[in-house]
């Protein structure tokens, strides 16, 4: 069963996706936050393994409180945004901050339940055509030192132009004709090499450092 937190200031919307993720016999819900100055306090005390936060919200918005979930909490859980636009700036900063992935409010429920279950399973849940946008703007010289003082293999660095395509590691296995778990490890060896929480900071970082370059 993975457990799930909702942090979004319209009910109606928190009600809509509890009915939809609850509807699964492997999703169940155990917290909702109506702001993100609540959403810490939820958190720690529901234990979830995947949060949904709405990104813009009055008061305190999803960045902040991703920011707050990430560094107030022993096990952070696995935070997925939630946005209506996605190429909304909120988004990459909190993508940035933390987020593993994010989700559009317009998705089918049928992939709001596949995101919840990929990233609870350690993926991150990325749409390369709109992380290369928000990252065109950004590329910079600190960015491009961490990529050159990382050294990563040539094996490394295939890994990593797949994961900024977006692939899973099973993908990027069939890609490269290797195990799933030998992808595993050249993923754990490019994350630490960067000093990236996961595959997500990843990929912002290669494509930031112009190591990927947005097509």
């Amino acid at each position: 069963m993975i457990d799930i937190v909702l942090v979004d200031d319209e009910e109606l919307v928190r009600a809509g996706l509890r009915a939809v993720l609850e509807a699964q016999g492997d999703l169940r819900v155990v917290g909702e936050a109506a702001d993100g100055a609540e959403a810490l306090s939820v958190v720690r005390a529901a234990r979830p393994q995947v949060v949904l936060m709405d990104v813009r919200m009055p008061d305190v918005d999803g960045l902040t409180a991703t920011r707050a979930i990430l560094r107030g909490t022993d096990r952070p859980p696995r935070i997925l945004v939630v946005t209506t636009f996605e190429n909304d700036d909120y988004v990459y900063e909190a993508l940035r901050a933390g987020a593993d992935g994010f989700l559009l409010k317009r998705a089918r429920p049928a992939e709001i339940a596949h995101a919840v279950r990929l990233v609870a399973a350690g993926e991150s849940l990325l749409f390369p055509a709109a992380i290369r946008r928000l990252a065109a703007a950004r590329t910079g010289r600190a960015a491009a030192d961490t990529m050159a003082r990382a050294a990563l293999t040539d094996r490394e660095a295939e890994v990593l132009r797949l994961m900024a395509r977006g692939l899973s590691n099973t993908e990027i296995a069939a890609e490269l004709v290797v195990g799933v778990q030998t992808v595993k490890t050249h993923v754990s060896s490019v994350l630490g090499k960067l000093g990236a929480r996961d595959r997500t900071q990843a990929v912002i970082a290669a494509y930031e450092s112009g190591f990927v370059r947005p097509a």
